[in-house]
């Protein structure tokens, strides 16, 4: 009975070690102050205060959240490609990428630091004669909730 009660008591104790391993794994949060109205996947964001997580769906790959703190509006975000990380980033390297026409914005990319890929997301589609812009906005680690 003892050696039982033991195992069970590893096992638990393995499985809080792993849950805690993935839970601080599944949640990373980045804050970023945009200045302007965005889409970010078919949803229209106002400017304010954003905190971007990192949802990292283990079956169908990265998801991220994209949450306005003053409001509550959010938009939940799947990958469209990974990117290579670029050489000599550094922790001030994390920023959100915005394909920006004359009329309108789109967060196009996420990137989030040099050991790390960075994201491409789905976005609306350039008109014929339509050329984008890329603007760059930074953001800062935060603490996961």
């Amino acid at each position: 009975m003892k050696k039982l009660t033991m195992r069970l008591m590893i096992a638990t104790a393995s499985l809080v070690v792993a849950a805690g391993a993935a839970s601080a794994q599944i949640r990373t949060t980045m804050t970023a102050q945009i200045p302007f109205e965005f889409r970010a996947g078919n949803r229209v964001m106002e400017p304010g205060t954003y905190r971007v997580e990192n949802l990292n769906s283990q079956t169908s790959g990265p998801v991220f959240r994209l949450l306005n703190v003053n409001s509550g509006g959010s938009a939940i975000l799947t990958v469209r490609a990974l990117v290579d990380p670029q050489k000599g980033w550094t922790e001030e390297s994390l920023k959100l990428v915005f394909a920006c026409t004359s009329g309108s914005c789109a967060l196009a990319q996420l990137w989030n630091g040099p050991a790390s890929q960075a994201y491409k997301f789905y976005g609306p589609k350039l008109g014929k004669d339509e050329t984008a812009y890329l603007r760059e906005i930074p953001m800062q680690r935060g603490k996961g909730e």
